[in-house]
């Protein structure tokens, strides 16, 4: 029976794959590839409108790596050949209406700071099918209990998280201490929920946390900015956050909004899903908050 869900969740991630913009997908998978396809990979991102009119052989020239290599590397971002990866790059291209998909380089500094939080949400719009984020909602809705795992710069997120849920009435939880998250995540069962937040989805005390939570039969749910990451390894669902090259120095810019994007429209979901009691929730809550406001 294990094997069979697994199956089911395996297909359904591929048909979700093949209906995310390709340019958005190949940000997002650049860490899980091997040397010769993250060749390919850099050539297409850094100039995608010359691909589109490049031959097979005009792309190998550019980015060095073999013919079979460039029709693998179609293969697995879910395309037959490198004739419909072209088709799928030059539609992707025509729907968001931009030569290469980057943001300004003329402006002021605000300019150019606003001009990627607003592609990023873009972009983690486009990546998270609908029908996925209403599972994922009705999940959480349903659960016994929500533990939220995430350590370093996505912490806050999942604390945000915590509050939000707080609000809502259900039973959240968001530890500090990486060693009290996974003594937590040992006392999940079936019916809660464990939710790790990783910008780089390879961080080893969230993914871990994940891992024991699945085992003990908790329903995992992943966020992050790297799509086949071994976070996804160990999450029943996932939701993506703008897809990127993780390096330190662009950690807070790539990844905070747009997690707490997700985090509220989370939130938004689950409380029109509930509009009575959460309105009662919260007069109650605003009526006691209020009497700690200096007059």
């Amino acid at each position: 029976m294990r094997r069979k869900n697994s199956s089911i969740k395996a297909s359904t991630d591929t048909l979700a794959d093949s209906r995310r913009p390709l340019l958005t997908y190949i940000k997002g998978i650049l860490a899980s590839l091997n040397p010769t396809d993250r060749l390919i990979a850099d050539c297409v991102l850094a100039d995608p409108e010359r691909v589109i009119t490049s031959s097979i052989a005009q792309l190998k020239d550019d980015c060095g790596a073999s013919v079979g290599a460039i029709v693998a590397f179609c293969r697995r971002v879910g395309l037959t050949g490198f004739a419909e990866f072209k088709i799928a790059l030059a539609r992707d291209l025509a729907q968001s209406g931009l030569p290469a998909g980057h943001t300004q380089e003329s402006g002021t500094l605000l300019e150019k700071v606003f001009g990627v939080h607003a592609q990023s949400l873009t972009e983690t719009l486009q990546i998270n099918p609908p029908a996925q984020f209403e599972k994922i909602a009705q999940v959480i809705d349903k659960s016994r209990r929500v533990e939220l795992f995430s350590i370093g710069l996505s912490y806050p997120v999942a604390h945000t998280a915590y509050c939000k849920f707080l609000l809502l009435g259900l039973q959240a939880s968001a530890h500090f201490d990486s060693h009290i998250q996974l003594i937590a995540a040992t006392q999940l069962e079936k019916g809660d929920v464990a939710i790790g937040i990783s910008l780089s989805g390879t961080t080893r005390e969230t993914v871990e946390c994940l891992e024991v939570a699945k085992a003990k039969g908790a329903t995992t749910i992943g966020l992050t900015n790297a799509m086949k990451s071994p976070i996804t390894t160990h999450s029943d669902y996932c939701l993506y956050a703008t897809p990127s090259e993780i390096k330190y120095f662009q950690a807070p810019l790539a990844s905070r909004v747009t997690q707490l994007a997700l985090i509220d429209a989370l939130f938004v979901f689950l409380a029109l899903k509930h509009k009575s009691r959460t309105a009662a929730k919260l007069q109650a809550s605003g009526e006691e908050l209020i009497k700690r406001r200096i007059e």
